[in-house]
């Protein structure tokens, strides 16, 4: 499971397909890239039975609020600013995570060997119109938001081509970015007590117990 970052940003009329060239721009999308390499070199080499799939953004319930949508929705709720990179014109790729799972599920059974599959909805909207969508939902001003500087690397603009999937596995994604978008708000603002754990940071706790048993143990040893 790739992603679409792995084909760099593309140009205003550019939608990126399975043989287009891989031009990761940040060390997180150079280290995916790798990885297909690598995956597709085991393949190539031993046969190792490998699909793989690059797939656009996801969104929905119970993603953790650190990624765009949520933090907009969460914050929304709660009456805080809306934390917008730049001038908010970066275009992403939405796709609903229940449609990335079909996806997932076909590659696995029916993908052929080798082959690269690209998963997306194939309408790329901007940041900024996904954050006003969501503020229209909730009733709430466009004054919450606020743009803040730019983070390094920041891709201006992913596209991809999902037709391969559509053509050769007939899977094609059933949830538009407006019905999506109202059904993760809507289990956002019922599931306040785990969005309050997932921002409260408690988690971590769990993980530092648990390196501090390991240690114990293996001070022990």
């Amino acid at each position: 499971m790739s992603t679409d970052e792995v084909y760099g940003s593309q140009g205003p009329d550019e939608e990126a397909d399975e043989e287009s060239l891989l031009k990761p721009n940040s060390p997180y999308a150079a280290s995916k890239a790798a990885s297909d390499l690598v995956v597709r070199a085991c393949w190539k080499t031993y046969g190792f039975p490998v699909v793989t799939t690059r797939c656009s953004n996801n969104y929905g319930p119970n993603q953790f609020p650190e990624k765009l949508i949520p933090l907009m929705i969460t914050n929304a709720l709660e009456g805080r600013k809306l934390p917008v990179y730049g001038d908010g014109l970066n275009e992403r790729d939405w796709i609903f995570v229940e449609d990335h799972c079909r996806a997932i599920d076909e590659t696995l059974h029916r993908g052929k060997e080798g082959e690269v599959y690209n998963i997306g909805f194939g309408q790329p909207i901007s940041n900024l119109s996904v954050v006003r969508k969501i503020l229209q939902i909730l009733g709430k001003s466009e004054d919450l938001i606020e743009f803040v500087p730019d983070r390094p690397g920041h891709d201006r603009r992913y596209a991809l081509k999902p037709q391969k999937i559509s053509r050769e596995l007939n899977w094609r994604p059933t949830v538009g970015l407006d019905e999506g978008l109202a059904r993760t708000v809507e289990w956002y603002r019922t599931n306040s007590e785990w969005v309050n754990r997932a921002k409260s940071g408690e988690y971590r706790t769990y993980y530092e117990r648990f390196y501090e048993r390991r240690s114990s143990t293996l001070e022990e040893l």
